[in-house]
This record gives C-alpha cells, sequence and structure tokens, in this order.
C-alpha cells in the first residue's frame, strides 16, 4: 500500500497583477513542509506538480527542506481552474483586486456561485474545459499514480484539485468539492493510501509542519 500526499501550493500573490507566483511566506511555508518529510524520514518514490508556476516554485521549496527530492512530471491536468472566468460567469463587470476583507469576501461569494454554476452545467466560464473534464484531468493523475508507484508519492497542485481528488474519492457531490476548496489553507497536506484498485483518504488540509508557528504563517491565499 502506498501514501499519495496531496500538497496545495504556499500563499500566492492574491490581489497583485500576477497571482501566479508564490509570496516570499508562501516559499517558507513550502520549505518547511519539507523539512518536516525529512525529519520524519519519509523519501519520495515520485513527484506530480502541475504546469503552473505556483506550483513549480511550491515544489522548489518543498525540495529545499527535503535536500533530496525526484524529479517531478508535470500533468495539467493538475492546473487549477481560471477563478477570474469563473466569476465572470456571475459578475460581468470587472472587479477591482481585493484590497480589504470585504472584498475579498465578494470576491469568494462570487467565485461560489460561480463554482457551482460550472459544476451543474449551467455556466460555461470561457476559455475553460467543462467541469467534467476538468475532473477527469484529476482522475487521471489519480490513475497514474496507482498505475506506476507503490510507495510515497508527492503531488503539489491547488486547492480546486486537490478537492476534487478527494470529494472523487468519497463519491461525494459537487457542492462538497466547493465546501472543500474553501476551507483549503496554503501548504496544506492531504493525504491519501493507494493500492492499484482503489484510493482512501486519510486526512485532509492538515499542516503540521506550522505547529507552534506563528498564527501569521496559516493562510488561505
Amino acid at each position: 500500500m502506498g501514501t499519495l500526499y496531496l500538497v496545495r501550493h504556499g500563499q500566492a500573490s492574491f490581489g497583485s497583477d500576477d497571482y501566479d507566483r508564490l509570496s516570499d511566506l508562501g516559499a517558507r511555508q513550502c520549505e518547511r513542509l519539507g523539512e518536516y518529510f525529512r525529519t520524519r524520514g519519509i523519501v519520495f518514490d515520485g513527484a506530480i506538480t502541475g504546469t503552473l508556476q505556483r506550483h513549480r516554485e511550491s515544489f522548489e521549496a518543498l525540495a529545499r527542506g527535503l535536500q533530496a527530492a525526484p524529479g517531478a512530471l508535470a500533468m495539467p491536468g493538475l492546473n487549477e481552474y481560471d477563478s477570474a472566468a469563473i466569476v465572470r460567469t456571475v459578475h460581468p463587470q470587472p472587479l477591482p483586486p481585493a484590497r480589504n476583507a470585504d472584498e475579498v469576501r465578494q470576491h469568494f461569494r462570487l467565485l461560489r456561485q460561480g463554482l457551482l454554476a460550472w459544476m451543474d452545467g449551467s455556466a460555461r466560464p470561457e476559455g475553460m474545459p467543462s467541469f467534467a473534464a476538468f475532473r477527469d484531468g484529476i482522475v487521471a493523475a489519480l490513475d497514474h499514480v496507482r498505475a506506476n508507484y507503490e510507495g510515497h508519492v508527492l503531488v503539489v497542485s491547488s486547492g480546486g484539485p486537490i478537492a476534487t481528488a478527494v470529494a472523487h474519492v468519497l463519491d461525494a457531490p459537487p457542492a462538497t468539492i466547493v465546501e472543500l476548496n474553501m476551507r483549503m489553507r496554503n501548504s496544506a497536506l492531504s493525504e491519501l493510501t493507494f493500492t492499484p484498485r482503489r484510493h482512501a483518504l486519510v486526512t485532509f488540509n492538515t499542516l503540521p509542519h506550522l505547529v507552534g508557528a506563528d498564527p501569521g504563517w496559516v493562510t488561505h491565499t
């Protein structure tokens, strides 16, 4: 039986002109997770990431903490949905960058509405696949792990794909994906065991590497 470690990327640059890059804190979060794995003697037989910059930078920071990591296979099926395109399905007018708590809450209210519409097929965000195709890319990554590995496997991705993977394993409805996604923290760790036939959930959205850290290290963006 193997163990699949699903890691959400570190804090990215929410509200900036380029969200798809880690903040300094995001890099430290992931490096600390790599140190956590190293001190527990976890050696990875394989690693998979999405193709986004924040995925690559998160893996690089993890590798620094591990001090030894396998080369990572990049799979586009592990990339995040386009949140701006999702939001435009329910709020076509441009939204200014979220600069305060009220604007952040508004963004996530609209995102929740748009996600549910995308998932039930009543909205088709511009430039995005259907939700069924999005989910198929994530399931393909899970299938790849079961077919090719037996030990510890690391996946670095985003909240949407990880929530979708967990919901798939639990056979949960789309609304559950949204709730899981909205609670995902940066650099959070979710664990699945796997055999050639199936995955099973062990933990979700944990931060063992940040126990005792300053509360400011716990972020959601």
